[in-house]
């Protein structure tokens, strides 16, 4: 049986999260006790149907005594051979309030949503630094988080190193958690052709006139030889995930076009290596 274990902060993107792993045929369960997950496994393993093979659980600290038996009841998973994966996902502060606020909900586990979130942040410490995989949602939007979720999914224990590019605009800050950042508002601005201004770096007429450019076809070379540098002194550090942005001034054009094609490049060698678009198509979190 393949497990996901969803956890991470409220208000983070975890009820999205197991809606799209619904979608893609999991047997979904929200807010398991940590206590039943063993017995949970154990019932669903001799159940006679093929509904049990593929399933994703929300824990997290809603269900009491969390942490202090997390990580025990990991290895009567591993007893049983189930192989079990731990998505980790969570949001800055100031997001999570801005997200308990515009849909007027208490916290779950505080009044306050700054002590519930400082809490979480301090007893989910070691789990978050144990995960298999840490999701940022502070600025993705659902498509993006999709995106994310869906290349965990093909995800193999031989690509031991995950990549993630993304694009991104200056004019609504920085990309906050990026290993390495990388301006391309150097490069010859589409916004400033009429016929162009409408379409984006994912859509062919923006893409070919950003690539037919000596200065793009330069950067993209010298850039893929950093990373191909890079990457293999990461992965000897034991690093496992690697995040790249690419910025230009609206996150709609250009640095949409270079992710892209620095991810296709890069795809070639690494099969854990996803795109995705923070600024590109922003939408509102309707869950939590």
């Amino acid at each position: 049986m393949d497990l996901i274990i969803i956890t991470g902060m409220s208000g983070s993107g975890k009820s999205f999260a197991l809606d799209v792993f619904e979608d893609l045929g999991y047997y979904s369960v929200d807010n398991l006790p940590l206590a039943l997950l063993p017995k949970f496994c154990e019932m669903a393993l001799d159940a006679k149907s093929n509904n049990f093979d593929k399933v994703a659980a929300v824990i997290d600290l809603r269900s009491g005594e969390f942490f202090d038996n997390f990580f025990e009841s990991l290895e009567s998973l591993k007893d049983m051979k189930i192989n079990a994966k731990i998505v980790f996902m969570y949001a800055d502060q100031k997001t999570i309030i801005s997200r308990y606020k515009e849909l007027r909900r208490p916290h779950p586990l505080n009044r306050s949503i700054v002590d519930g979130y400082n809490y979480e942040e301090k007893t989910l410490k070691k789990i978050r630094e144990t995960a298999d995989f840490v999701i940022d949602t502070t600025d993705l939007s659902t498509a993006n988080l999709r995106t994310q979720l869906l290349a965990l999914i093909s995800y193999e224990p031989k690509d031991k190193f995950t990549i993630e590019i993304t694009s991104f605009g200056y004019k609504d800050g920085i990309l906050q958690d990026a290993d390495l950042v990388f301006d391309v508002r150097f490069l010859p601005n589409p916004y400033y052709i009429k016929d162009l201004r409408d379409y984006d770096g994912k859509q062919k007429p923006v893409r070919d006139y950003v690539l037919k450019w000596d200065v793009t076809s330069e950067f993209i070379e010298k850039i893929v030889d950093l990373l191909k540098f890079l990457i293999p002194h990461y992965i000897n550090e034991q690093k496992r995930m690697l995040s790249i942005g690419f910025g230009c001034t609206g996150g709609y054009h250009r640095s949409v076009v270079i992710a892209e094609e620095i991810g296709r490049i890069l795809k070639e060698e690494y099969n854990s290596c996803y795109v995705t678009h923070r600024d590109l198509r922003k939408k509102l979190w309707t869950k939590n």
